[in-house]
């Protein structure tokens, strides 16, 4: 089976940093996009930013300017570093993987289970 784990997430004052990890391992052939997800309670769930397998990236407009999304394909990872945090910010942030697990190389989706995010004004 495939997991994806985050880490990074906490709280931290608002105009200041942190940065998310995550760690795909298990069955895994190779992995496409990945990418950062987050919801807030009773907010819709928004996506942040993507990268694809080359290092193409894409960001919400919420965010841009703000945060960077990385990858090291060697070790399975996608990061998110997080610069002048806002209150808004404050979210359950997912991290997901397109991957294929065999050579017959049909991408599917994994998610992982979210960290906390929280910034204070």
């Amino acid at each position: 089976q495939v997991h994806l784990v985050e880490s990074g997430g906490g709280l931290v004052q608002a105009g200041g940093s942190l940065t998310l990890s995550c760690a795909a391992s298990g069955s895994i052939f190779s992995i496409n996009a990945m990418g950062w997800y987050r919801q807030a309670p009773g907010k819709q769930r928004e996506l942040v930013a993507t990268i694809s397998r080359v290092g193409n990236t894409n960001y919400a407009d919420s965010v841009k300017g703000r945060y960077t999304i990385s990858r090291d394909n060697a070790k399975n990872t996608v990061y998110l570093h997080m610069n002048s945090l806002k209150p808004e910010d404050t979210a359950v942030y997912c991290c997901y993987a397109e991957l294929a697990t065999s050579c017959v190389e049909q991408w599917d989706d994994y998610w992982g289970q979210g960290t906390q995010v929280t910034v204070s004004s």
